[in-house]
């Protein structure tokens, strides 16, 4: 089964990364605190843990998985076209999928060789809308319907 097997957010742009072991989502604000939490088609930023594995494989370097700037990290599923559209549901939190987290620059920065990694086959992630409030903690189980 799959779970959620991390939490993270960022206070300001360009900011660190935060990671935590609980967290409130809401259809306002996101992952609670997160500067980019606000209502829309990006509101949450979901990855991978095994399409991060490949990407960390690709450029030979074991890096955080937070180094994505994500916001969840899920282990047990790999995330395609196919599904956009779909209710990522984590505990009683339930998340549309509404595209492809494109890597940018930033991934380049932080690794030589990252933002290349990611680009195939959505192993940047997911970008997500907020369908109702919940209360999130790791290892939740998660599936996609």
């Amino acid at each position: 089964m799959a779970s959620l097997k991390g939490i993270a957010y960022k206070t300001e742009k360009r900011g660190q990364m935060l990671t935590v072991d609980q967290a409130s989502v809401t259809q306002a604000k996101g992952v609670e605190n997160d500067i980019f939490g606000r209502p829309g088609k990006r509101q949450v930023t979901v990855m991978s843990s095994q399409q991060w594995q490949i990407a960390c494989n690709e450029v030979g370097k074991t890096l955080p998985w937070f180094t994505r700037r994500a916001n969840l990290l899920v282990d047990g599923l790999c995330f395609t076209s196919s599904d956009v559209g779909k209710r990522l549901i984590i505990a009683g939190l339930q998340l549309e999928i509404t595209g492809e987290t494109d890597p940018c620059k930033k991934m380049e920065q932080a690794y030589p060789g990252l933002e290349a990694a990611l680009l195939p086959e959505w192993r940047g992630g997911v970008t997500c809308r907020v369908l109702n409030d919940a209360n999130i903690q790791l290892n939740d189980p998660v599936s996609l319907t």
